[in-house]
């Protein structure tokens, strides 16, 4: 790979595009040609973010035509049709939907956990789901140290993780609530879902929380929903232990940025939270903020734009032999997609660049 890259972001007017676009400036990512696609209505505006600019223009075959590097954040059936266009032109293809994610022959990666498996990619490299992303960054580590054996996740996220429409329908219903000017702001919400009207969400998520995610899918088969099988089965994939059992459960909750976990481990070992502190607190990406005294643990308002997962509430589960629970926070649109996917892009180029210095000497 070149010392400087030629970078296209498939799908750039979404809400992961536009913080890639954003992230790849502050970042100064070594950028040659930038190339943005987007759907047929935004042809031709132009995105600008810091020293970094392009025009919108629609995905094609040439697109991809002397291509380093290939973000794809428009969707699975995007992904699906365009990804192997992309490797075919050369580009390394690094893919933040579901598309490829459980694929065997598709590493899928978060940087400060399972790098080593991106030697092994043929092309295509999947980031994780914004959800599993900072639960395996905390999991990995202690799991080093004492052995995780099982976990049950609880997941509390914001409404960003839906897309831009479904923030600007919070705002309307929030707004349309506070209008009612009702002193507690009880309001009659109907329990038919094709009642509430709504377009995105299937119950208002002003003032409310919804156990569904995503929430235009059907629950699968054992009454999970789709977003609480990702977990599962990307955990497993990215620990490389298919024996850590997880149990999750996703829910939407009326916040702008930031998902939050309330996370519960077994382990095979002793480890007490002091341990766990100390270990968190050394790990890449990680930051603890944890003083019950003095009411400090981290939240999504206060960590939301930031690169790092904070972890706090850390105490002993007095149920089991050797359990911990646990409180954690990430910007899901900033480390649980664009971040990460970037922090892949990276690697790749830190290496190639390492190679290249080493082959002149």
């Amino acid at each position: 790979m070149k010392h400087k890259c030629n970078v296209v972001i498939v799908g750039a007017t979404g809400v992961v595009g536009l913080e890639l676009l954003k992230i790849l400036a502050q970042r100064r990512f070594p950028i040659n040609e930038l190339r943005l696609t987007a759907s047929d209505r935004s042809i031709g505006r132009t995105l600008k973010s810091g020293h970094l600019k392009g025009n919108l223009q629609r995905l094609t075959e040439e697109v991809f035509d002397g291509v380093d590097i290939a973000f794809f954040c428009a969707g699975n059936s995007v992904s699906r049709e365009w990804a192997h266009v992309a490797v075919k032109y050369g580009a390394v293809v690094i893919d933040k939907t579901g598309a490829f994610r459980m694929d065997k022959d598709v590493p899928l990666v978060v940087p400060e956990v399972n790098a080593d498996a991106l030697r092994y990619h043929k092309g295509i490299i999947s980031s994780p789901n914004c959800s599993t992303i900072p639960l395996v960054m905390v999991l990995k580590p202690l799991h080093d140290y004492a052995r995780v054996k099982r976990v049950i996740v609880s997941t509390y996220q914001s409404v960003s993780g839906a897309g831009l429409k479904a923030i600007t329908e919070m705002e309307q219903q929030t707004l349309m609530r506070l209008k009612l000017q009702i002193p507690n702001l009880k309001f009659q919400i109907s329990h038919s879902p094709r009642a509430s009207r709504n377009r995105i969400f299937p119950y208002p998520i002003a003032f409310n929380v919804i156990p569904q995610i995503p929430q235009s899918n059907a629950f699968c088969a054992d009454d999970y929903t789709d977003e609480e099988v990702k977990v599962i089965n990307e955990t497993g994939k990215i620990m490389n232990n298919k024996s850590i059992r997880v149990s999750a459960t996703c829910v939407r909750v009326p916040v702008y940025h930031g998902h939050s976990e309330s996370v519960n481990i077994e382990f095979a070992r002793p480890i007490t939270p002091a341990k766990a502190r100390q270990i968190l607190a050394k790990s890449p990406g990680l930051k603890v903020i944890d003083n019950p005294a003095r009411q400090l643990y981290p939240t999504a308002a206060e960590e939301a734009g930031k690169d790092d997962v904070f972890v706090g509430r850390i105490r002993v589960d007095r149920t089991v032999k050797h359990g911990l629970n646990l409180w954690l926070v990430g910007d899901n649109i900033r480390k649980g997609a664009a971040l990460n996917a970037i922090q892949i892009a990276e690697y790749l180029t830190t290496k190639a660049q390492r190679a290249l210095r080493s082959q002149r000497k």
